[in-house]
Formats: C-alpha cells, structure tokens, sequence
C-alpha cells in the first residue's frame, strides 16, 4: 500500500499514529536506498574536486531548495572545518539561486531554459552536473543534462519515482524507489543523502 493511502486510513485526530506511519515509511525507504551508489557519487565529486571542475547543481521547487542546501554544506559546512584543509576545493555552484537572472531568462527564453542558458555561459568539459528531480521528467532538467552529456559532461542524477528521463540520461544516479506522487519522502531522503556524504567527507578530511 502507498504513503498516500495509508495517511487516509489515519484518524485525523491521531496524530501519533500519522507521524509515526510517516516515519516508518522513510526508514522503509532508506532501507532500500544502494549505498554503493552513494559511494561512487562521492568517488565522482571527489575526482571533480582534484581536478578542478565545477559542480553545477539544479533543480526544481523543494529541490531547488535541496540544491541550495548542498551548495551551501559544500561550500560552507565543510570548508570551515578545521580538519578539512585541502588545497583544493569543492567549486560548487547552484543555479537556482540567482532570481533576477532566473526570471530573465524565464521571460526571455522560457522556462525550460532558465538553467540550460546559465549552463552555457560557466561550463566547461568534464564538468559536472547534479540534476535534482522527484519525478526525473522535468524538461527543464532534462534539457540542461542533454546539452552538457553532448558537451562532455558528467552526469548524476538523484530521483524519486521510477527514475524518469533523467535516471536513463545519467552517467550515475541514486534512485529513491517510490509510489508516483511521494514527493516529500522523496525530497527527504535526497537531504538525508547529502547529509550522509558530507558529514562523511567531515569525519575523512585529512586523508582527501
């Protein structure tokens, strides 16, 4: 049975036992996730961080904001640590954050643009793209991803779903398996997977 469903079956004077269905369904979920995936994402960021290549990261509503929130562990949570003293550093950029450029480009060129345009301007070959999406089928999304795996881009991708476009489209992607429509335990889940990769990256500072 999905999320969805067993919320509806809850008195919606119990609160409890909703929380509680809510919460066992997450850790149902993170039971599943492939961890080894999670390790090649972090062998892949680390590869981009050696040599140098940006990290562009985007996304749609909540995961825009999960973008932001990686931009920001990246470029504040673990430069700040004082064991994590490398020379070279994560050069993270999040392309959801800029709003005047975004509705620029949104009313110039359209919506489905609004990252693909950004991307023209920064990227270069051997960057490497972090696509966002519960669904995997945002066309704006799989627009950008399109043009930079034409331009010799890497590609990750982290979703919920069945994957979508953007699973078949990625070089490496974490795939939260779920009910169509499970947005917030997906976006939950993509946080949580950040989180695993950064406090990781924390706790192993001095041998990176």
């Amino acid at each position: 049975m999905d999320l969805n469903k067993k919320l509806s079956e809850i008195n919606i004077d119990d609160f409890i036992l909703f929380s509680k269905t809510y919460t066992k369904h997450l850790i149902d979920l993170l039971k599943k996730l492939d961890h080894k995936n999670i390790s090649k994402t972090i062998e892949i960021l680390e590869k981009s961080r050696k040599e140098g290549r940006r990290i562009f990261l985007i996304g749609n509503g909540g995961s825009a904001s999960t973008a932001s929130h990686i931009a920001n562990d990246f470029g504040l949570v673990i430069s700040k640590s004082d064991k994590f003293k490398f020379h070279d550093p994560y050069r993270v950029n999040s392309l959801v954050d800029n709003n005047s450029l975004l509705t620029a480009i949104g009313n110039d060129f359209g919506y489905d643009d609004i990252f693909l345009e950004q991307l023209k301007i920064n990227f270069k070959k051997n960057d490497l793209i972090i696509a966002i999406s519960a669904s995997g089928n945002s066309p704006n999304l799989i627009k950008c991803v399109k043009w930079a795996k034409k331009n010799g881009g890497n590609i990750l991708s982290w979703v919920g779903f069945d994957g979508g476009e953007l699973k078949k489209l990625s070089d490496l992607c974490i795939h939260v398996k779920t009910i169509k429509g499970e947005y917030a335990p997906v976006e939950d889940i993509h946080l949580i997977i950040n989180h695993i990769i950064v406090t990781w990256m924390q706790h192993n500072a001095k041998r990176l």
